[in-house]
């Protein structure tokens, strides 16, 4: 066996309370950092394969009043109608704005949203 392979066979002996001191050890002793070589090996190794998959498609969107517009009064309607606040906690996300109305919804309630506020005259984003 080479070095390489017996320093190898070593570490796959260690705990991981051992393997942790000894990446901090080499850490010290050469002056790297096991995160920075990470992220810089990881796209070198798969970059390639990284770029022929496809993104993932996003599933959660969060909804953001951006601008109440003319129509205050139908702006805090539709918030108490989306988020179920009360009349003074809606008046209060309305006036605040840029504020986020709903997070972590599916894309089609999203735009449900979206639309429903864009009726009431105001700007929301989905992002």
């Amino acid at each position: 066996m080479s070095k390489v392979q017996n320093i190898i066979e070593e570490i796959k002996g260690l705990s991981l309370l051992e393997a942790s001191e000894l990446v901090k050890g080499i850490e010290e002793a050469f002056g790297v950092s096991a995160a920075a070589a990470t992220m810089a090996a990881a796209p070198a190794a798969g970059g390639a394969a990284a770029a022929a998959a496809p993104a993932e498609e996003k599933t959660e969107f969060n909804v953001v009043l951006t601008a109440i517009g003319g129509n205050k009064i139908g702006v805090i309607k539709a918030v108490r109608e989306i988020t179920s606040l009360g009349l003074k906690e809606a008046k209060d996300l309305v006036e605040s704005a840029p504020k986020p109305i709903k997070e972590g919804v599916s894309k089609d309630e999203a735009e449900a949203i979206k639309k429903k506020f864009t009726e009431a005259c105001a700007t929301v984003e989905v992002k």
